[in-house]
């Protein structure tokens, strides 16, 4: 039985990761900054709560990173911890930086002084690319981060890659563009516009207070991106992909897509608030996921539409429990 530790399961991508392990027949550890007091909701909404050991970790710490390897002896380790958030990052640009930056090095590290061939997979960003305009960045395509998250991102890039090629671990970054889901909080832009959409349809007066809405983002399937994540650790040889659809779409087209769904009219919810406008965006970004489909035989399902109707789905799925 193969161990994987999953640093970061409480969000997201490590929920929907833990339950594609467990269904491999992995023993899967979950770390989180306090278990003790994380609810797991995302865990229990996929109905893996009990199914995982949880633990305790602070990734800026070298000792407790030290511990948490010693105490669980992973075969595969996938970090994909720190801050989530871009418009955070600016608020917030040490903890960005240490979050992200410095939790991946005392992982590395971590694997270097053990001396063990444990594989690691680090969460990298398409935010890193910045604006790509007309092209689909690929692995060759240099970064031009444009956030404090975007360059913690770039850093942790280099650091994996510089482990990779002077330690000779078995480290890899997937740089993943945007991915969604039903266990998305509400802080993301998508699931903010579904919740508010259904609100709306069930009779609430509300505005849908956006930022830049002509922004155009990569969206895909978060359960079909962590697939990815796995099979890059499944490789004999270490390497770097970037996951994504290849296709682009503004916040408005992902709004106007919910909308049209619940027959609503856009123009009479919609607010673009220029109090919401990031210090410096992206004003569009896609990747190319060539290299994903030639490697690893993996090939984006589920396009921006299918995106938007899923979450909703289970959005009014969720309402009418």
């Amino acid at each position: 039985m193969k161990k994987a530790l999953i640093c970061g399961i409480s969000g997201q991508d490590g929920a929907y990761l833990a339950q594609l392990l467990l269904n491999k027949g992995y023993q899967v550890f979950g770390a989180s900054r306090d278990s003790q007091i994380n609810t797991f909701d995302n865990l229990k909404a996929l109905g893996i709560r009990g199914k995982t050991q949880l633990l305790s970790i602070n990734l800026g710490d070298f000792r407790s990173v030290w511990q948490t390897l010693n105490k669980t002896e992973p075969d595969e380790i996938y970090n994909l911890a720190g801050m989530t958030s871009v418009g955070l990052s600016f608020e917030q640009p040490v903890e960005a930086i240490e979050s992200i930056s410095v939790g991946t090095l005392n992982l590395l590290e971590g694997i270097r002084i053990s001396g063990k061939s444990t594989r690691l997979y680090c969460a990298g960003s398409g935010e890193c690319f910045g604006n790509t305009g007309d092209v689909a960045a690929s692995e060759e395509t240099p970064f031009r981060p444009r956030s404090p998250y975007a360059v913690a991102k770039s850093a942790a890039y280099w650091q994996t890659a510089n482990y990779r090629e002077a330690y000779g671990i078995h480290a890899c970054t997937g740089i993943l563009f945007n991915h969604e889901s039903p266990l998305r909080p509400e802080r993301f832009v998508t699931k903010k516009i579904v919740k508010s959409a259904c609100r709306i349809a069930a009779g609430g007066q509300e505005k849908l207070h956006l930022g830049n809405i002509e922004v155009k983002r990569d969206w895909g399937w978060a359960p079909e991106y962590v697939q990815a994540m796995w099979l890059m650790l499944q490789q004999d040889k270490p390497d770097d992909f970037v996951i994504a659809t290849g296709k682009n779409n503004s916040v408005k087209q992902f709004v106007s897509t919910v909308f049209e769904l619940l027959d609503l009219d856009l123009e009479q919810h919609i607010v673009s608030d220029p109090e919401l406008f990031r210090p410096a965006d992206i004003s569009s970004n896609r990747g190319n996921p060539g290299k994903a489909a030639e490697k690893l035989h993996w090939q984006p399902q589920t396009f921006m539409q299918g995106v938007a109707s899923k979450m909703l789905a289970a959005e009014l799925g969720q309402a009418e429990q």
